[in-house]
């Protein structure tokens, strides 16, 4: 267990000032996310509700929880109390579930809480990769411009490069990222402060995608190991 932590502190050390770090814990067991905690790490993501909702149960209660997986629709109501971001909005259709979800939620417990969201663009080479392309992009901010959803705060973008060894291309796409931030800044959230976040870099390219403007790096095997599939 204290390899988790030596690595932890080895990434830490590679991050560059203002780049936080999300330790993604999908497929691990509680044990080694809190054995990160216990070092300090705050911020982990997970891909699947039902494997969050566990881990939410049996952990300390101010881990800052991201989802960075598909997520359904009809699974939105079961994170909306606690999740600190969500990474993958990628339609119209999803921003108006989380809104609906969290209106219902402030109703039931008399709160006013919001949740962050990132949209998802799609990038990379990969088909199979998801995402917003660009003109759903522009499409889906148009709307939101015309008509923002209660309950919900859009705080940036969110991508995820080629799997290629070309590393030419990946910094290709993390700075076509970045300037589409800036763009995307510009032109819908000019003086709107905290539309301020980029997530993107993982394990193999972190190091890259910091130096073109990301704000948060998802990293995984390099602090876990490989994934864990309990027998």
């Amino acid at each position: 267990m204290q390899e988790i932590q030596r690595a932890l502190r080895e990434v830490c050390d590679t991050l560059e000032e203002g780049v936080a770090l999300l330790a993604v814990s999908k497929t691990h067991p509680a044990e080694y996310i809190q054995e990160a905690y216990e070092a300090g790490q705050r911020d982990f993501a997970e891909n699947k509700v039902q494997e969050l909702q566990t881990k939410v149960e049996v952990l300390p209660k101010d881990i800052r929880w991201h989802f960075i997986g598909h997520l359904q629709t009809n699974k939105v109501k079961y994170i909306v109390p606690y999740i600190h971001l969500i990474h993958t909005v990628d339609s119209m259709r999803l921003l108006q579930a989380i809104s609906k979800e969290v209106v219902k939620f402030n109703a039931a417990n008399k709160t006013d809480r919001v949740v962050d969201v990132l949209l998802e663009v799609h990038v990379a080479q990969e088909e199979t990769k998801t995402g917003l392309g660009l003109e759903e992009l522009d499409t889906l901010l148009q709307e939101w411009v015309k008509a923002p959803l209660e309950g919900i705060r859009i705080r940036g973008l969110m991508a995820m490069a080629s799997n290629t060894d070309d590393m030419v291309q990946v910094e290709g796409e993390f700075e076509k990222m970045n300037q589409l931030k800036q763009d995307i800044k510009k032109r819908y959230f000019a003086g709107e402060d905290s539309f301020d976040q980029l997530s993107m870099g993982m394990s193999g390219d972190y190091q890259l995608a910091q130096k073109h403007g990301s704000t948060m790096v998802r990293v995984g095997s390099r602090i876990f190991g490989a994934r864990y599939y309990a027998q």
